[in-house]
């Protein structure tokens, strides 16, 4: 048999095949973006950069019958909750990097959302999972959680250079003692993942941890995420018209709108309990 001389020709034969087999070839290694430091060469990966479109999520990863079917739907991207002491749906079997890669090859992209420790005023079932409320612990917890949510999306087989959105949940905003330590918690999570090379994202509700998290993007503050998911039910999708943000904040390419909630919808005869979003941002980068 013939030999390839280098690892990059055999790399690119490789991707050649994939290409042949699939329909997608592999995308070129993301540029760096702001607040980031420089991507990595030379890695072989596949993903697109950004993403302009509708995505749905949903508690547990669907089967990839499920996925194949729903591209029937007007998706294209889908949420995960791949990790995070918070994360309801703990128990995954299908969330796998074997499950990752081949969502990807049906043409789906993937926003990677990690819920970790929660504010310590929330109230409901996220109770058992609060911070602590002592800021500087909190602090260290959210460095800790952040080192978590990268070697978690390393087992799942994604990139340096993919967004990972840590989800906090909507709290009292009015509770400036509860605010102070969740935004030390965000920022030092946030400080962690970029310090690793990924990028941080942020989902809350707009009206308590957008709010929270542009009044210190105001004041100049350090350690804030690069991708702004903002949940904000029962409107018309928009990615510019949320009033808790600037019209020039998280722009451009840098904006989620979950626009509705714990909604039943059946694409290609399959049920599922999802919420609806409109993304203009980054996506996963995978690797081989």
């Amino acid at each position: 048999m013939h030999q390839l001389g280098s690892p990059t020709s055999r790399i690119l034969v490789l991707a050649a095949a994939l290409a042949a087999l699939t329909g997608f070839a592999p995308a070129a290694d993301p540029k760096p973006m702001a607040g980031q430091g420089a991507a990595e060469t030379g890695r072989a990966a596949f993903g697109e950069k950004l993403f302009q479109g509708r995505a749905f999520d949903t508690c547990s990863a669907p089967p990839p019958a499920t996925m194949r079917a729903w591209r029937k739907s007007p998706y294209r991207a889908v949420g995960i909750y791949y990790g995070g002491r918070g994360r309801h749906c703990q128990e995954q079997p299908y969330l796998t990097s074997y499950w990752l890669r081949a969502v990807h090859r049906m043409g789906w992209r993937v926003l990677p959302v990690y819920v970790g420790s929660q504010p310590p005023c929330i109230k409901g079932a996220k109770k058992a999972v609060r911070m602590h409320a002592d800021a500087a612990k909190a602090a260290k917890a959210g460095r800790s959680e952040g080192r978590d949510a990268v070697a978690r999306a390393k087992l799942l087989g994604m990139a340096k250079g993919s967004p990972l959105f840590l989800d906090i949940e909507a709290f009292s905003y009015k509770d400036a003692k509860c605010r102070a330590t969740t935004l030390e918690f965000v920022r030092s999570w946030n400080r962690e993942v970029d310090r690793r090379g990924w990028l941080p994202g942020f989902y809350s509700s707009a009206n308590s941890g957008v709010r929270m998290m542009e009044q210190a993007r105001r004041a100049g503050q350090d350690g804030m995420p690069e991708v702004m998911w903002f949940a904000r039910w029962h409107i018309d999708p928009s990615l510019n018209k949320e009033p808790q943000l600037a019209a020039d904040a998280w722009q451009p390419h840098r904006r989620v709108h979950q626009y509705a909630g714990n909604v039943e919808e059946t694409h290609g005869g399959v049920k599922l309990m999802i919420d609806r979003n409109v993304v203009d941002a980054p996506t996963a980068v995978l690797e081989w």
